[in-house]
């Protein structure tokens, strides 16, 4: 994974000083509150329902063992909700006496979060990330935010290029970049390097996915404008084959026209899908002017050179991992054998939570972090520290923040993997369960953020609580369920195959069910926003619609047909009408003769 040079190192533990002298100053008096928020959001610092909310970058989601046992440090150490006063808080959307504390939170952009730090310590927690080059810089504000790619990055076998490299490219050019320090509104970049679309590329502000044209080079296909919120939109392609080493001058093409058209009197029409669709072709004329204002009147100066490349590439070799590539099949014929004879939690564990590998002698495991009692992507300080452990032993040291709000590690061997699965079933990160159903993505929703309209977690736990059948969750196979608190859309409720959004009526938190969402993958399809069933649900009808849904499911399948397949041939109605089958508090009262 990419390691930090000096200056890197330098530049974050320069600006963890930088904030303690600022936080110093905003306790003494003499820095006003209105003129430290924008520091502290520059330092991924907000302010949420109970206590502040520290957003750590982890740029496209690879993190080394040592700074995990820095996170689980953090958590077990300042993460503490009785540190906080929340007298004053916003409490109506909470049940605070079941809200987790003393844990990091995997978010689906591949960051991490914490929800209790009090801000009279949050120089001490800037100092700790530092000291393994971590910091929370451009993880908030109107700014180019982490770069996100697909978990398998690198080591996918459908791969035609590493975009991990370009990421990293990207990450050193846009950050601290002034012209993109006061964008319009966030702006999300996602990299695809692969046949198939795992980063969900099209729902982001740019869009890219390598490939390779006619003639065999290598370029990118550039998408603009997608994103979710209360206007959910696919991004439009704006370039079939853009050459590699023209991709920063082109992204310099797109933020100018966006910091120049872009909206900035309302912060609801603010993000680039709303110029890019309100503007339609003369939006990609205006980036293609700008493209060629850079190429021929300011020379080019962001042109990639394949020296530059090659330097940042070598950060990312592959670890030297000894492996017997002649003894591959082998290995894994008789760990397929031993599984299907001795146990059937093994060979599940194999199917769902094992990918294959460019080296036919490694595989890619996933950790679950979707446990019933637990917050979807909620890890606390030992399950860190364990998962740093089983990083050290089986993976290099590295393991990666999924989209999916689990932990993967990339560079496993074969022959370690049922060592591995033991290690990690003892530690409850072993289910069987991604992919299918309680492998769900949920935000914080109401009980954290105040911006939300109605909890996630309740809605989460309820649904976790209800499929713990390994069996039964097995049966129905792989569905995405998504959940957000509010139309913000965090959870990604609108690439869900089911999707619920949290909604508030006269001060009551509903439910608004959306089905055949997709995020653009092999699994989904193209990518495409959710329909709305109708009206929305009460908290307690939302388990019941779910496994209405489920059940309509099973009764159209063909064999072996997906979720998102059968609702694809089938259509919408029978799930609607099983869906509103099951509403109590808003069902219209039937008429008798």
């Amino acid at each position: 994974m990419y390691q930090y040079s000096d200056f890197d190192r330098q530049f974050v533990q320069q600006r963890a000083a930088q904030f303690r002298d600022q936080l110093d100053r905003r306790f003494a008096g003499t820095l006003l509150e209105d003129d430290f928020k924008p520091l502290r959001l520059q330092n991924g610092w907000y302010v949420q329902r109970f206590a502040p909310m520290l957003r750590v970058a982890v740029p496209y989601g690879e993190i080394a063992s040592n700074q995990l046992r820095v996170l689980a440090k953090i958590a077990r150490d300042f993460d503490h909700k009785e540190d906080n006063d929340i007298s004053n808080a916003v409490v109506a959307l909470a049940d605070v006496p079941s809200l987790p504390d003393r844990c990091a939170h995997f978010t689906t952009r591949s960051n991490v979060q914490y929800n209790w730090i009090p801000l009279n310590r949050a120089a001490d927690v800037m100092d700790l990330l530092a000291s393994v080059n971590m910091h929370g810089i451009q993880t908030s504000g109107n700014c180019i935010r982490n770069i996100t790619t697909d978990a398998l990055a690198g080591i996918a076998v459908d791969e035609v290029a590493d975009p991990r490299p370009f990421a990293e490219i990207m990450r050193q050019w846009s950050t601290l970049h002034p012209e993109f320090a006061f964008l319009p509104r966030k702006f999300k970049i996602a990299i695809t390097g692969a046949r198939e679309d795992r980063a969900a590329s099209a729902w982001h502000d740019v869009g890219l996915r390598l490939l390779r044209n006619v003639d065999g080079d290598l370029g990118f296909q550039v998408r603009v404008g997608g994103g979710m919120g209360r206007t959910p939109i696919i991004g439009s392609v704006i370039r079939e084959f853009l050459p590699w080493n023209q991709v920063l001058n082109y992204l310099e093409a797109i933020v100018r026209a966006y910091n120049r058209f872009g909206r900035r009197d309302n912060k609801y029409k603010a993000r680039i899908k709303i110029l890019v669709k309100a503007e339609g072709q003369a939006f990609s004329d205006q980036v293609e002017a700008e493209y060629q204002d850079i190429l021929t009147i300011d020379g080019a100066p962001h042109t990639i050179t394949q020296t530059e490349l090659d330097r940042v590439s070598a950060f990312f070799a592959a670890p030297d991992l000894n492996c017997d590539r002649k003894s591959a099949d082998a290995k894994i014929a008789h760990i397929l054998k031993a599984a299907a004879e001795d146990d059937v939690e093994f060979s599940r564990w194999l199917t769902q939570n094992v990918k294959p590998h460019q080296n036919p002698d490694l595989r890619a495991v996933t950790l679950s972090f979707k446990r019933l009692g637990s917050a979807p992507g909620d890890a606390n300080a030992e399950q860190l520290e364990r998962a740093a452990d089983l990083a050290d032993r089986f993976s290099a040291g590295e393991a990666r923040v999924t989209h999916e709000q689990n932990l993967l590690l990339p560079w496993v061997r074969c022959d370690q993997l049922p060592e591995l699965w033991r290690e990690a079933r003892r530690l409850g990160l072993a289910k069987p369960n991604i992919g299918l159903l309680s492998d769900m993505i949920a935000c914080p929703g109401g009980d954290f953020c105040d911006l939300a309209n109605a909890r996630s977690l309740p809605i989460a736990n309820t649904l976790m609580a209800r499929y713990q059948d390994l069996d039964e969750l097995h049966d129905l196979g792989e569905i995405d369920l998504h959940i957000s608190g509010c139309i913000n859309s965090c959870g990604h409720h609108h690439s869900g195959h089911i999707g619920v959004l949290g909604v508030d009526k006269d001060g009551q938190e509903w439910y608004q069910i959306t089905l055949g969402g997709s995020d653009g993958s092999r699994l989904s399809g193209e990518a495409v926003p959710g329909k709305v069933i109708g009206p929305s649900f009460a908290a307690a009808e939302v388990a019941d619609v779910v496994e209405a849904l489920l059940d309509t499911y099973r009764s159209h399948r063909d064999e072996r047909e997906t979720f998102i397949n059968t609702f694809k041939r089938v259509g919408v109605d029978p799930f609607k009408t099983a869906a509103n089958a099951v509403r109590v508090a808003t069902a219209r009262p039937t008429t008798t003769a």
